[in-house]
């Protein structure tokens, strides 16, 4: 037997062995919040530091503040006072408080809870008894404070593990007081970015009407409900004045702006879907189909929906009973019903109490009303008319652009020789055992043949395409999109993503801008980020572009090889090598090998999700970075100005 053969032998046997020791002392039951602690990406979705308005502090804060907010909702409680600091963050409502003798359950013990009945909050957000559990699990400190007619229950936690309770007397108010400070084992290096929370204050505010949400001495307090969140929320002065609409358990505003694509912000209960759902995909199905039809009655236009959705803005917000959401974060509804609940019959029997589902509740609606209000305010539709016929009138004239470009590009075959193709794409149809393939589907946009090159040789042939741009785009902030259309290079980019008709036709999950780490290289993508943010601002809003990060310099030794993404990983890279180091500074992608750029695009690639905070500041933000060359550009240039020497800071 040779060597190979019987290390073999020997696996073999190794896990035959462990298979038979299985037996009852492998099977373990976790106690209390434990799961919770052990896998808490299943109930608040990414862990983060706090730079993202998803990372999960925001999360902890919301399932507090989601408590206080049912109550105001089911009638208790106009005031809700609300604390948050780098650190530390503490809630107090005059809701009806949690009842005194199940304060320690109620923040402990999964599955239980006072939401599984809907009788007791009927439209409420948090439904599966996890929320302050979660909160509870991980935080390092938590606390509980429960107010009911003179008497207070208390409760104090250390990650998740009780410390001590106890009932007293009190003077204050019926309510909950919930203190926590989350755990930095966990959300490593985190602070709470006041502006992420002001917004999230700020859509409760125009979801609940006569609540005052009070944050760190600021009261906020909506009259108008969603149509205050438009306008303040719009920077660009709209075509006509918002339509406001609404009825018992929903809401919308809309109107239109010069901006592409469509900016609909979506809350269901009072929470804001950032990822949509079926209540979203509702309201463009029946706004697009109201308006249709409207104006072939009343000017005999024949609209396309594309035309009559391009540059949108508004709102919706709609109340159902026990909705279904992807995730304890709650980003986007998966309920296809306005209510799905088991009722008990005389007989004893369970049966099914099914209510409209949410498509033909929200059309129904959309159909009559916005038809109604536009009979009613008729001064609005010459403008919301131009609007439309203006998106019509360029999407033909693209449209016939793109045409004659495929033509050309058929017959010069440009179209490969820009574009290394992969082989499976986000809308292909696969078989069950390789759908997850779709999800991993990017395509890398670079700068040259030489970086396109080593990405192409380095890359995963089945699920990440190569696009080679050739010098600089064009900056198309102040281009009109049938000059865009025009631009060879753009166009043939708009052609590899696919978004020739529509961005629901995109055949890549990730768009990922791969330039290299220096002023050429940082140009591009400006240049690049500038055509997406002005023309398909969606795809940012739906969280598909990406910027790749590659390493800025490799540090070795004779022993040992580290890749580091910064100055500070450089620094302690030599520290930890000591002796015999030598630093290589790579300014281009061009410079780093095939074999080494595999775990630069791998399992361990770091990207930076394109963001945006303030989604209607965007033609502010483009017109200062990309627009004329004012005053206050170049005093802005002068004033962060920074030396080779002192960004390289490369001391060997």
């Amino acid at each position: 037997m040779t060597i190979f053969a019987r290390l073999c032998a020997f696996k073999n046997m190794a896990n035959e062995i462990i298979q038979n020791n299985y037996g009852d002392d492998n099977i373990r039951t976790l106690e209390g919040v434990e799961h919770i602690r052990l896998r808490p990406g299943m109930y608040i979705g990414t862990l983060g530091n706090g730079d993202d308005q998803a990372d999960g502090i925001y999360v902890l804060l919301k399932e507090v503040v989601d408590n206080s907010i049912d109550e105001f909702s089911a009638g208790y409680g106009k005031q809700i006072q609300i604390s948050v600091s780098d650190k530390e963050v503490s809630v107090r409502d005059f809701g009806r408080g949690i009842p005194l003798n199940s304060v320690v359950k109620a923040v402990s013990i999964l599955n239980t809870g006072g939401k599984y009945d809907s009788k007791g909050y009927k439209k409420s957000v948090g439904l599966n008894g996890v929320g302050l559990k979660a909160v509870n699990a991980l935080s390092s400190y938590f606390y509980v404070e429960a107010y009911r007619d003179g008497m207070c229950s208390y409760a104090e936690f250390a990650a998740g593990k009780l410390v001590h309770d106890g009932m007293k007397e009190t003077k204050e108010k019926n309510g909950t007081y919930v203190k926590f400070i989350p755990d930095e084992n966990l959300f490593v290096g985190y602070n709470y970015n006041i502006e992420f929370v002001e917004s999230m204050i700020k859509n409760y505010s125009y979801l609940k009407k006569g609540l005052t949400l009070n944050l760190n001495g600021t009261a906020y307090k909506s009259e108008n409900g969603l149509l205050d969140l438009i306008n303040e929320k719009m920077s660009e002065e709209p075509f006509y004045a918002p339509i406001h609409i609404a009825g018992e358990d929903i809401e919308i505003v809309i109107t239109h702006g010069s901006s592409y694509g469509e900016n609909i912000t979506s809350f269901v209960n009072g929470q804001n879907t950032r990822d949509g759902g079926t209540h979203l995909a509702a309201v463009r199905e029946a706004v697009s189909k109201t308006l249709k039809e409207f104006f072939k009655t009343y000017s005999k236009k024949d609209f396309d929906p594309q035309d009559i959705r391009q540059g949108i803005i508004g709102a919706i917000s709609i109340q159902i009973q026990e909705p279904i959401f992807a995730n304890q974060a709650k980003t986007k509804l998966g309920s296809t019903y306005m209510w799905n609940q088991v009722i008990e019959n005389e007989d004893g029997s369970h049966g099914y109490d099914v209510g409209p589902t949410i498509r033909s509740f929200v059309n129904d609606f959309v159909k009559t009303t916005l038809d109604n209000y536009l009979h009613m305010h008729k001064e609005i539709i010459p403008a919301l008319q131009a609007k439309i016929q203006s998106s019509e009138k360029e999407r033909q004239e693209i449209s016939s652009i793109q045409k004659k470009t495929k033509e050309r590009n058929k017959r010069t075959q440009v179209y490969n020789k820009k574009l290394r193709d992969c082989k499976y794409h986000l809308k292909d149809k696969l078989p069950a055992a390789k759908e997850d393939l779709r999800e991993e589907t990017s395509i890398f946009i670079t700068e040259g043949d030489s970086a396109s090159g080593t990405i192409t040789k380095a890359r995963n042939a089945e699920t990440q395409a190569v696009f080679s741009l050739r010098g600089k785009p064009i900056n198309c902030y102040k281009e009109s999109r049938k000059k865009v259309a025009e631009n060879e290079e753009l166009n043939l980019l708009i052609n590899a993503l696919g978004l020739e008709d529509d961005i629901e036709n995109l055949r890549y999950k990730k768009i990922i801008v791969a330039t290299d780490a220096d002023d050429d290289g940082m140009h591009i993508r400006m240049l690049v980020l500038t055509f997406f943010m002005k023309y398909y601002p969606d795809l940012i809003r739906r969280g598909h572009v990406y910027i790749l990060q590659t390493p800025l310099f490799r540090v070795k030794n004779k022993k040992e090889v580290r890749y580091c993404y910064n100055i500070e990983e450089k620094d302690k890279a030599v520290s930890a090598l000591k002796t015999g180091v030598e630093i290589t500074r790579f300014k281009g992608l061009g410079e780093i090998s095939s074999n080494e750029f595999e775990d630069f695009i791998g399992e361990g690639m770091r990207l930076d999700k394109v963001k945006l905070s303030d989604e209607e500041s965007i033609a502010e933000i483009m017109e200062f970075y990309m627009g004329d060359n004012t005053i206050d550009r170049q005093n802005f240039i002068r004033h962060h100005l920074r030396s080779e020497a002192e960004l390289e800071d490369v001391n060997i």
